[in-house]
């Protein structure tokens, strides 16, 4: 997103060039040379008297700057950029992929491949492939048809230890395929009373934040749902966590306003499903979208199933608020737990319907 020219603060937008802030939302002209740059281009870096900065391009192109050849402060990203860069790594699992080569393959420089990559994404192209080896590794051992060396190597993994550095399963592999046994989450519940249809609410829990928050119409519904979700964790009532119950109950009372930003969560999942997650949190109270334009949104129009599969994986309802989305028609479409209760969401954050 660019930013007004006007709020810029050039004491702090000159430290981020100083620092070559590839993440920094402004462009910088040079007056000696008449070029406007990226504050990450790897040009020679100008003097801070011959420097002017700039919110947008537009803005850099009115004030007669040209735009500079080696960071190409213009260059727009085609939307099938970043799905060519996710097939190339997908086909390329067992092995690492240099930024140059993917930069190579849509046409940009090494480090907007991965500047673009990252915006999309939510990931680097990287932590992408890791993400992937481990969603591999996770469905080889939960089909329980091989042990876990094997598994190991056919999600294309160089070595067991690989598999064991970073692994972003929470758990070693050998414990994922025990079904998680170890894992332990503690819970609470609360009948939503003023809530309309909604039930009860159980909130699960590890000791990183809240990995299960569900709808149901009986406190045992509930629990049950979550022993289902976890059949391998030990699970135990947590009298602790009253306090976060009540937390998202305040926030539906209040129609979505609150955002409980205290509240901690454990989502686990593919670095495509936490980008799709996260998108989700950033759909204010009131608002819908179409899963249509949440893909669009994140860069990749073609992968409305894919974003729409990710919503129906969603661990954390309400907070993870996939109750926002809807279909291309407005309709509520389907929903985890239940499209009546999708509906009293969307009524007490005063969505449109």
């Amino acid at each position: 997103m660019m930013i007004n020219a006007n709020t810029l603060d050039e004491e702090t937008v000159w430290r981020q060039l100083v620092a070559r802030d590839r993440n920094a939302e402004f462009f910088y002209g040079v007056s000696t040379t008449g070029v406007f740059c990226r504050p990450g281009c790897g040009s020679r870096p100008p003097l801070r008297e011959n420097t002017r900065f700039f919110g947008t391009p537009a803005d850099a192109r009115a004030a007669g700057f040209r735009a500079c050849k080696r960071c190409k402060p213009e260059e727009t990203v085609r939307p099938s950029a970043v799905a060519q860069m996710c097939a190339y790594l997908e086909r390329q699992i067992d092995k690492p992929v240099r930024l140059a080569t993917l930069g190579k393959l849509i046409g940009m420089s090494p480090f907007t491949a991965q500047r673009v990559f990252k915006q999309a994404m939510g990931a680097t192209p990287s932590q992408y492939q890791r993400a992937i080896r481990a969603n591999a590794l996770r469905n080889q051992l939960r089909d329980g048809e091989t042990n876990v060396t094997t598994a190991i190597y056919d999600a294309g993994y160089g070595s067991s230890s690989r598999a064991y550095e970073k692994t972003p399963l929470g758990m070693t592999p050998g414990r994922f395929l025990a079904g998680g046994r170890g894992e332990k989450i503690g819970f609470a519940t609360a009948e939503s009373s003023d809530a309309g249809p909604l039930g009860w609410i159980i909130v699960g829990s590890t000791e990183r934040g809240v990995c299960w928050l569900a709808l149901a119409d009986s406190p045992e519904a509930a629990e049950a749902s979550l022993r289902e979700e976890f059949p391998a964790a030990e699970i135990a009532s947590d009298p602790t966590l009253q306090k976060a119950v009540a937390t998202v109950l305040e926030r539906i009372a209040g129609g979505g306003g609150k955002q409980a930003q205290n509240l901690p969560l454990d989502l686990r999942g593919t670095a495509f499903q936490l980008r799709v997650w996260q998108a989700l949190q950033e759909i204010p109270a009131g608002e819908t979208k179409t899963y249509s334009q949440l893909a669009a949104e994140m860069g990749m129009p073609n992968s409305t199933r894919a974003v729409a599969r990710a919503c129906a994986t969603n661990r954390v309802s309400v907070l993870v608020p996939c109750h926002r989305v809807v279909g291309v028609s407005g309709s509520l479409t389907g929903y985890r737990w239940g499209v009546e209760r999708k509906r009293q969401l969307l009524k007490a954050e005063g969505a449109r319907r």
